[in-house]
């Protein structure tokens, strides 16, 4: 199998160790290099390689962002490279798209190439790849429209709150008690609205009336009738109902 090869990462030193592993391999036929996500689209336009070896994180256009602007039609067999961006590595391993994460050894990207040729073999599969691929790049997009600060308004001014220093959420009517470790502040907002907003994979409903930030999460115990009781890494002490079996799953799943 020949195959013409493209390398896409603003790293030059990060590009060079995956060119000089290329030029190892007999198979590969055509190498070529780019900076950036502008000149990466232009390249697969114009050459249509088998292969793009596409950095996620870049300036001004992403990796994303390039494999978006080609199309997925349009767009080679990819192995994606991350800097260890976790939600990037869970988004890629469950949906088996290819992926490499820096620092990478020889043994791990050859494992990655041979993975890429494997595929390339079999043309059948190409819209099954599609597919997985996109629907990890839905995931990485979703993650992007969560919120990072939320902004709330006090008197005159607006304070931004970190969504990582937040300990829990209480709901209070039309509004919402957003608890910190060392102040509470009430947001104009109902519990709904504000947890579609909310990464799930950080923040849980415990109750209907309460979603706790798990990364702060102490212990829970069990209590009685089914219910158990949560206790967060400030002391504050929340039940947890006996109808959130998804929430106490995530949470006993961080304690061990």
């Amino acid at each position: 199998m020949k195959l013409s090869v493209l390398v896409v990462d603003d790293e030059p030193i990060a590009r060079q160790a995956i060119l000089r592993l290329l030029r190892d391999d007999p198979d590969i036929t055509e190498i070529t290099e780019c900076g950036d996500g502008q000149s990466a689209v232009e390249a697969i336009r114009a050459q249509s390689p088998d292969l793009v070896f596409l950095d996620i994180q870049m300036p001004a256009m992403s990796g994303l962002d390039v494999f978006r602007t080609v199309g997925f039609e349009r767009m080679p067999a990819t192995v994606f490279v991350t800097a260890y961006e976790q939600y990037a590595v869970r988004a890629f391993e469950a949906n088996a798209v290819d992926y490499l994460v820096k620092p990478f050894s020889r043994d791990r990207f050859a494992h990655a190439l041979a993975r890429a040729k494997g595929r390339l073999a079999m043309p059948a599969t190409t819209a099954d790849a599609s597919s997985h691929i996109i629907q990890a790049l839905d995931a990485l997009r979703r993650r992007d429209d969560y919120l990072e600060r939320i902004p709330i308004r006090e008197s005159e001014q607006v304070t931004f709150v970190d969504v990582d220093d937040i300990v829990w959420i209480k709901a209070s009517r039309n509004t919402v008690l957003i608890h910190l470790p060392d102040r509470v502040h009430e947001m104009r907002e109902t519990m709904a609205s504000l947890a579609e907003r909310l990464d799930p994979r950080q923040f849980a409903r415990v109750h209907r009336s309460a979603i706790v930030n798990v990364r702060r999460v102490q212990t829970v115990h069990p209590w009685f009738n089914g219910y158990h009781v949560v206790t967060m890494d400030t002391g504050q002490k929340l039940r947890m109902s006996r109808y959130q079996q998804e929430a106490f799953l995530k949470l006993v799943s961080i304690q061990r």
